[in-house]
């Protein structure tokens, strides 16, 4: 079905989110992914008896059946989980439960993903992305790989490295009003960030992304029972996941190399374009965004994939600390914290943010956010987004 037929099909009701410091998880990821799902089940005011479908991003091996027989669901309807790495089809995820929604495949669709180092050990790299051009030349995690792309928007492209730092830095900004993130009681200046020691240049160490023991649920419903359990649903207005021609396969010499794969070229629209056109607005129409940070690089360039501040140097004219903070400027991006500052469950809580913010129950709220994007993973071999939306934008 077409993006425009799924504005408003379906909507999240119930979310709920742990993160401990890696491999301080109290329990396991089964476990965990059931304390989850039955709380983002009571926020959302539904039994997890009537769950009908279960839909995971990457890793796991905990089906809608394992999990439906723990929780006594009636009815497995729908059971599946988003292929990727480096968090590309995260957001994939909510629009794969939308589409469950929309189609009559399932009632009620709860997302989810968990990890614990105990379980799976800390996050390495995926065979598949990893191609032998980058092995044979000791290139093997991702942060080297989005190093390589990121050094490149910044010669070639232009862009400017303090936009980097301006993300971070706000990010560590959203930070101190949240008392459950990493980085809350640690706030970070300029002179910190810049002395951090490198990691792979142009990366210094607050440009990475945290790893966290945790889980993330979220309760999808039809947009019709969702306006009558609760005014505050975010309801999915457009969703595209997509791995552009010669990005994936040929991912060591892509001709569009600095993008963060969201990027189209002329006359084939990318998954940012898909978005837009089914949401039916622009960038300049959304109030608040959450962009899945692996590392900064990347989700700068994920923000000028999806039309948020032009390529080059002129990036940096709207990346900065101010406008990138909520209840200041006008872009506030990753309001929680992020990846970056507050947890990391493979970018899942980031889209538990995109949707306090409908809610206005964000610990840096924006004033009557009604448009809320989430941009999974950036510089993946599949990439995805999804637009949120407020009762009042259907």
């Amino acid at each position: 079905m077409s993006g425009t037929t799924l504005r408003g099909a379906a909507a999240v009701i119930g979310a709920a989110e742990l993160h401990y410091k890696r491999g301080k998880a109290p329990h396991g990821e089964f476990r965990m992914t059931l304390e989850a799902i039955v709380a983002a089940c009571a926020d959302a005011g539904v039994s997890p008896h009537d769950i009908d479908g279960f839909v995971s991003y990457a890793g796991g091996g905990h089906d809608g059946a394992v999990l439906g027989g723990a929780l006594g669901v009636r009815d497995v309807r729908w059971s599946n989980m988003m292929w990727g790495g480096g968090g590309g089809t995260v957001a994939a995820a909510i629009n794969n439960a939308a589409v469950a929604i929309a189609t009559g495949q399932a009632d009620t669709v709860v997302v989810f993903r968990s990890m614990a180092q105990e379980d799976t050990g800390r996050l390495g790299y995926a065979k598949y992305f990893y191609g032998s051009h980058y092995l044979a030349h000791g290139v093997g995690s991702p942060a080297q790989v989005c190093a390589l792309r990121t050094q490149r928007l910044l010669e070639h492209d232009g862009v400017p490295r303090e936009a980097m730092r301006a993300l971070v830095l706000a990010a560590y900004r959203h930070a101190q009003n949240n008392p459950t993130a990493a980085g809350y009681g640690k706030p970070l200046d300029e002179a910190t960030y810049e002395s951090s020691r490198m990691i792979t240049e142009p990366f210094h160490l607050f440009d990475c992304s945290r790893e966290s023991d945790g889980a993330v649920a979220l309760v999808l419903v039809s947009g019709e029972r969702a306006r009558a359990l609760r005014p505050d649903a975010a309801y999915v207005l457009a969703g595209a996941q997509g791995a552009p021609g010669g990005y994936s396969a040929i991912i060591d010499n892509d001709d569009l190399y600095t993008s963060a794969g969201f990027a189209g070229r002329p006359g084939r629209p990318g998954v940012a374009d898909r978005l837009w056109t089914a949401a039916g607005v622009t960038a300049d129409d959304v109030d608040v965004v959450q962009v899945y940070e692996n590392f900064s690089g990347p989700a700068i360039a994920a923000l000028i994939d999806h039309g948020f501040a032009p390529a080059g140097p002129a990036a940096g004219e709207i990346l900065t600390v101010d406008n990138l903070t909520a209840g200041i400027g006008k872009l506030p991006v990753n309001t929680s914290g992020g990846n970056i500052a507050d947890s990391f469950v493979n970018g899942m809580g980031l889209a538990v943010e995109a949707v306090r913010q409908i809610r206005g129950t964000s610990t840096n709220p924006v004033a009557n956010a009604r448009l809320s994007l989430f941009i999974g993973g950036p510089m993946a071999p599949l990439v995805s987004s999804t637009l949120f939306g407020h009762e009042d934008t259907l």
